[in-house]
């Protein structure tokens, strides 16, 4: 693989307008294949084989929607003080007037009074009203003003006495993909590339290759949506989010090869193909489990969570493709001046050799890795109770599906649904719906159905049968008498199922509440199986690269740690509330229940990044002949603060996007860079190294039979050496020669 890449960087360096404008001739096809066809998708749920998805199908079928596109509805919830109702003046007057007010609201199409009797929404204390305001020809573009005025109306309303909230929402606003603080984070990346490098020229080439792979990776998404099925509007925020981090972070690795061959006298072109050939193999490595973890993500079968992990793994593999093709023809046109200003030569020859360690990078990492090395034990132990205690809030993770009421513990539409619940009861916005099929007798069968429902705990109201056009369904709709979220809710669906299987017609049970519960039996199904497969891939790709048993094992049991630090974190600031002064997005809810399984497969393949990176030199002294603990200082020292720009880097990218209004996006980001961060300075370069130390040469056993039927892919470059060694030796025998 070595020479191949050498090739390769070789190649492209030589041949630099022909990359580049083969890289234009691919940005401009995707630029406007995207512009003139993209689709966005409506983010629904679809979760393929599923009783509830099946039912929902039926649903559609034989109860069709009659809301057309821009469509949307409001709740205007009126409570009355204490010792007041709705029935008595000034309220009953007050709420004629703010009724007819509402007719007057931007393109309301009707109002459904509270007090219509065919639709009574009074409560039996008759202290709270629920009146339904109707629109339509809604748009991202009207939407906040008609909800505006909706908000109005409620503030007149709180002046006339009542206790007022508007329920609902009229659109899902796209959520941005570079707001401000990501462009800061991304600043922040930039600056510690030019801290690392202490070249402007470096750190721009190294930012810029980065930039471009997310700009393809998005514009390639977006392109295929014009061809394959719209996509969703989470899905181009994480391609960017990992895009972007990866895309720097292997840039950067191929930049510091760079400079450390120049350092070491090799000719210009020359560094170039032994940087790609060598930092390229680990980023080929590296890369290759990050898209194995996403592209598996598959495995889960939720479309829109393969489309999320598909979408990501094309991201990083651009990524990838741009450090090996696009970076040397950056790293070419830049020559020396990818070395700070005092260590450049005076003219075009090469710089003088020299072979003594680059005192400029080590120092304080010098001392943490000989006291990792040599207090191996004290090392582990401080480590594991560090990231455990991290890791303690995961006990008291809880996910959802969708949060009841909006994300938003403060907002109007959190407080009207918690008001419906309180005086409605809790499971009244969230029905279970009941499906019956049969192609004869079907309302006698949804009549026994419905007496079966009744005698269920945990059941507040049975609304009665509504048969279908085609009199082959009925349709029967049940309050829980908890929320969705509750135990009880999730056991009176499994008692309904239960229940309803002698029943004589196919009976199935869905609704917002009920595809939930299934999504959450599935991803729980679902990731024990994505474990097995991304840890069994990426340990085949890790024995082949490292050509040891151990070394995996320990790579993939560190990740755990880091996995259970980032989670826990994230658990304590987005459920527990704490940091919610910094987290611009609206804490204190249950956690995404497509949360973790999104984490385990993202922070997986960064994880493995620094293992690549780290161990890879660590293996190279080692094979070189130095013993194990002299093989890790030194694998320690011309690798770590790659490993501490590269994980700064990141998690300023990722911080970036902590910051986000959206939930989804702030707390997936907030996990990675907690996990990132843990992940770098405790396991790779804490916890990985003492380890390696206590096991000694023992650590790089492998069977002797298993080393002879893995391919030699040479990652750490030992044919370039010899190929070096003999072009040396040809020279002197071409000299004479000619003489």
């Amino acid at each position: 693989m070595a020479k191949l890449l050498y090739r390769l960087g070789l190649h492209c360096a030589r041949h630099r307008l022909t990359v580049l404008f083969s890289w234009a001739a691919v940005l401009a096809l995707l630029g406007v294949t995207a512009i003139t066809g993209m689709r966005f998708g409506d983010g629904a749920f679809d979760i393929p084989g599923t009783e509830s998805s099946k039912a929902m199908e039926s649903l559609e079928t034989e109860f069709p929607s009659s809301t057309t596109e821009g469509s949307a509805s409001l709740q205007f919830v009126l409570r009355t003080p204490d010792g007041s109702t709705i029935s008595q003046n000034p309220y009953a007057a007050e709420l004629t007037e703010l009724l007819d007010a509402a007719k007057s609201i931007s393109n309301v199409s009707g109002v459904v009074s509270p007090l219509d009797p065919a639709r009574p929404f009074i409560s039996q204390g008759q202290t709270t009203a629920v009146a339904t305001f109707n629109f339509t020809d809604i748009t991202e573009a009207n939407a906040e003003s008609v909800y505006s005025e909706a908000e109005k109306l409620a503030e007149t309303a709180r002046d006339a006495g009542f206790e007022a909230q508007i329920g609902g929402a009229l659109t899902s606003p796209l959520p941005e993909i570079l707001g401000p603080s990501e462009i800061v984070g991304a600043l922040i990346a930039f600056a510690v590339l030019f801290i690392t490098f202490g070249s402007l020229v470096a750190a721009g080439a190294n930012m810029l290759t980065a930039l471009l792979g997310v700009v393809v990776g998005v514009l390639g998404i977006f392109a295929s949506s014009a061809f394959l099925q719209p996509i969703g509007s989470m899905t181009p925020i994480l391609a960017v989010m990992l895009g972007l981090a990866v895309g720097i972070d292997y840039s950067l690795f191929i930049v510091a090869r760079f400079r450390s061959e120049l350092r070491e006298g090799r000719e210009l072109h020359t560094a170039i193909g032994r940087s790609v050939g060598t930092a390229g193999s680990s980023v080929i490595f590296a890369g290759a489990t990050v898209i194995i973890a996403l592209a598996a993500l598959s495995i889960v079968n939720i479309p829109f969570i393969t489309e999320m992990g598909l979408a990501a793994a094309l991201a990083v593999f651009i990524a990838v493709l741009m450090a090996l093709t696009l970076l040397p023809v950056f790293l070419a046109f830049m020559g020396y001046k990818a070395l700070p200003t005092r260590e450049r030569p005076d003219s075009g020859t090469p710089i003088q050799v020299h072979k003594q360690k680059d005192t400029t990078k080590v120092g304080i990492l010098e001392k943490w890795a000989s006291v990792v090395v040599y207090k191996p034990v004290r090392s582990l132990i401080a480590g594991f109770v560090l990231l455990a205690v991290l890791a303690i809030p995961v006990l008291s993770l809880q996910t959802a599906l969708n949060t009841p009421g909006g994300d938003d513990p403060e907002s109007s539409q959190r407080r009207a649904y918690n008001i419906i619940a309180e005086e409605f009861g809790a499971g009244s916005q969230n029905p279970l719906v009941v499906l019956v099929e049969s192609k004869d007798a079907v309302q006698a069968h949804a009549s026994e159905m419905q007496t079966i429902l009744l005698t269920l705990d945990n059941v507040q109201m049975v609304a009665p049968p509504q048969i279908s056009q085609s009199g082959t369904a009925a349709l029967i709709s049940v309050l829980p008498a908890e929320g969705p979220a509750e135990d009880s809710t999730k056991d009176l669906v499994h008692d309904i199922r239960e229940r309803a299987t002698n029943l004589g017609a196919a009976v199935s049970v869905t609704g917002e509440t009920a595809v939930s519960i299934d999504v959450d039996q599935k991803l729980s199904e679902a990731l024990v199986t994505y474990i097995a497969v991304i840890v069994g891939l990426a340990l085949i790709l890790l024995i082949i690269l490292f050509r040891s048993i151990l070394v995996p094992l320990i790579a993939t049991l560190g990740f755990l740690l880091s996995l259970g630090a980032g989670i826990g974190v994230t658990v304590a600031v987005f459920q527990w509330g704490w940091a919610d002064t910094i987290i611009a997005a609206p804490t204190g809810s249950p956690m995404l229940s497509l949360l973790p399984i999104l984490i385990v497969g993202i922070l997986f393949g960064l994880a493995m990044d620094y293992q690549v990176f780290l161990v890879s030199r660590m293996r190279e002294a080692y094979v070189k002949g130095w013993s194990p603990r002299e093989a890790i200082l030194d694998g320690f020292s011309k690798s770590a603060f790659i490993v501490v720009a590269a994980a700064a880097i990141m998690a300023a990218v990722f911080g970036g996007f902590a910051l986000s209004p959206s939930p989804l996006v702030a707390s997936i980001a907030l996990a990675l860079t907690i996990g990132v961060l843990a992940d770098a300075f405790i396991v790779r370069m804490v916890i990985v190294p003492a380890t390696l130390s206590l096991l000694g040469r023992s650590a790089w056993w492998i069977p002797s039979w298993l080393d002879k039927a893995l391919p030699n892919l040479d990652t750490e470059g030992h044919a370039l050496d010899t190929h070096d060694a003999a072009s040396n030796q040809e020279a002197p025998r071409e000299m004479a020669t000619t003489r």
